[in-house]
């Protein structure tokens, strides 16, 4: 379990990023951490992780303090972050040097990923382009399998091709004593991905709820004209018509366009429990 109680966080003396925020993440569930550049997610999840310090409040991750960074906490979190440095180390090295910090590390499962992503393990890492680096980072997070995985816009620098083996690999790796955090303000790269959805804007929470919740009370339609009906509480045009949002009057869960409703919510047009 990861409990944020009250956190407020501010860089120096600056502005809040946030004041007296409220999240709980359980086992199981793939969560979708949504918001735009500068929302507050990443500073959020360094927070979660223990690399920066909450200014007030409280953050326990199995009932661990991310900020004492001890040994039994480490050993079960992974983070993947947006910007990273992998060292000069072939990767068969690299995998033989960091391996042993986590107790649950599966080689075999490494090597899978490996092969599915053509990459030879005899290769250094400065040989490796952006995205073969970021695919090699992933295979091991994923073979880590600690109880809390946390990624930071995972599929920046990935081609089309790989955001589908990704999300794959996140699919059959997952386990249900597992927690996994995706942010993203490529919203699109997490569709049939997250259990639950997340959508954080200026340093507030501003939906929190499960994506059958949501199905249980919204329907998503496309059209070829504009609609008008009490129904409807967000509509916009798109290429092929208007993509709507109306009331689910029925007990039928229907598909959810995550970039729909992150613009409903961002537009303050949804009020859902």
């Amino acid at each position: 379990m990861i409990h944020i109680t009250n956190l407020g966080f501010q860089y120096s003396k600056k502005a809040w990023v946030y004041q007296e925020l409220n999240l709980h993440f359980a086992p199981g569930k793939i969560y979708g951490l949504l918001g735009k550049n500068g929302a507050g997610k990443s500073t959020l999840i360094k927070n979660i992780t223990g690399m920066l310090f909450p200014t007030s409040g409280t953050c326990e991750v199995f009932d661990a303090i991310p900020r004492k960074r001890e040994v039994n906490f480490l050993k079960e979190l992974f983070f993947v972050p947006e910007e990273y440095y992998l060292p000069n180390l072939t990767i068969q090295e690299l995998i033989q040097s960091y391996k042993d910090f986590y107790p649950n590390f599966d080689t075999h499962q490494f090597d899978s990923y490996a092969k599915e992503f053509k990459i030879e393990k005899s290769k250094k890492t400065t040989e490796l382009s952006l995205g073969q680096k970021k695919k090699i980072l992933i295979g091991f997070a994923l073979s880590a399998n600690t109880k809390v995985l946390i990624m930071d816009e995972p599929t920046n620098g990935l081609d089309i091709p790989s955001k589908i083996t990704f999300r794959n690999m996140i699919k059959d790796s997952f386990k249900k004593d597992r927690i996994v955090i995706i942010t993203s303000h490529q919203v699109r790269d997490l569709d049939e991905l997250i259990d639950s959805i997340i959508i954080m804007d200026n340093g507030k929470i501003k939906l929190n709820l499960d994506k059958n919740d949501i199905a249980r009370q919204l329907k998503f339609e496309l059209s070829d004209t504009e609609r008008k009906n009490d129904a409807i509480v967000y509509q916009e045009k798109v290429s092929n018509g208007f993509a709507s949002i109306a009331k689910n009057e029925t007990n039928n869960l229907g598909y959810i366009d995550i970039e729909l409703l992150f613009n409903a919510v961002l537009a303050g047009k949804l009020k859902l429990i």
